[in-house]
């Protein structure tokens, strides 16, 4: 399925066949109506734009089966259904990262500027914060987008995980420290992420040491995500030294490399264009000024949705 308003696939014999009947035709137009928001939950739960389209595929064709005449709430029942398929969809991705080559890394997206003006929904769909989400577990993931992103009530999550309002609770009040223990230290305004981001890209094309130094806080981690098709570290490097000698030597020798500002996730971000195509996207994290987390994604398989971009909603 295509990451903006692209109608379900057309399935003959599935329960998502549009042909013939009204039925279909309301079901096909209440999924539409709220594609953009079922796709920024399963993104937010998965982490991958590719896994989310699949979520969103097997959505439609429950969704398709449904006596629309019992459902009371179209978008409470379709972010229920979405979010059921996301849990089992992140459980079996968690066993291909265990086999993953590297680091993994979300699935970047080329985001509308439009995007980056809902402060919450820009925060959350940022790559350090997906990163975060990356250290929860599968459910306190669920809970802790829809409570807080989407500010679901506790018993509307309770019949999308699963679980009871009072362990909804809890398990919303743990997974909400555990974020707030790891998150980046206070909101960085576009403005301060594009100011650092300027400054980086600058030391980095002139191969100015000492000006990239200045950038970087002194604990910085470097990110490479090649998905072992792609050559990058494959552990963190850490460290402003280490990170600044490795960029220096490794960007400043290729002649037919250019970065280029972008949106990525609703961030401040650059890519990496190699003989005119891209080779890599960068999105950073900013603490206090200075860029505390490199995050390099190569990989060709998750550069696919930067050739357009993607609707978020909430």
């Amino acid at each position: 399925m295509n990451s903006k308003h692209s109608e379900p696939t057309r399935t003959k014999g599935t329960a998502g066949e549009l042909v013939g009947g009204g039925g279909a035709d309301t079901a096909t137009e209440a999924f539409v109506a709220h594609r953009n928001l079922l796709f920024t939950v399963a993104y937010e739960m998965l982490g991958s734009a590719a896994d989310a389209e699949d979520v969103l595929q097997e959505s439609w064709l429950r969704w398709a089966g449904v006596d629309l005449a019992t459902v009371r709430d179209q978008r409470a029942y379709l972010v229920r259904i979405t979010t059921r398929q996301a849990l089992g969809r992140l459980r079996t991705l968690g066993r291909r990262k265990e086999s993953y080559v590297g680091t993994w890394l979300p699935e970047p997206l080329l985001t509308a500027p439009d995007v980056a003006e809902d402060v919450e929904l820009a925060d959350s769909v940022s790559m350090a914060m997906l990163l975060v989400m990356e250290t929860l577990a599968p459910t306190e993931r669920a809970v802790f987008v829809l409570r807080e992103v989407f500010d679901l009530g506790y018993e509307e999550i309770a019949e999308a995980v699963g679980k009871s309002p009072a362990a909804v609770r809890q398990i919303a009040h743990r997974a909400r420290a555990h974020v707030a223990a790891r998150r980046p230290r206070g909101i960085v305004s576009p403005a301060e992420t594009r100011e650092a981001l300027d400054a980086f890209r600058r030391a980095v094309e002139t191969g100015d040491l000492q000006s990239l130094l200045d950038t970087l806080a002194p604990d910085v981690v470097l990110l490479g995500d090649g998905g072992g098709v792609k050559q990058t570290v494959l552990r963190p490097i850490v460290g402003a030294d280490k990170v600044a000698r490795l960029l220096v030597h490794g960007l400043g020798r290729v002649t037919t490399l250019s970065l280029r500002p972008v949106q990525v996730n609703a961030r401040p971000a650059l890519v990496i264009r190699l003989d005119g195509e891209i080779d890599t996207v960068m999105a950073v994290r900013i603490d206090d000024g200075l860029i505390t987390g490199l995050y390099a994604v190569r990989n060709p398989e998750k550069l696919s949705h930067m050739q357009r971009e993607t609707t978020l909603r909430r």
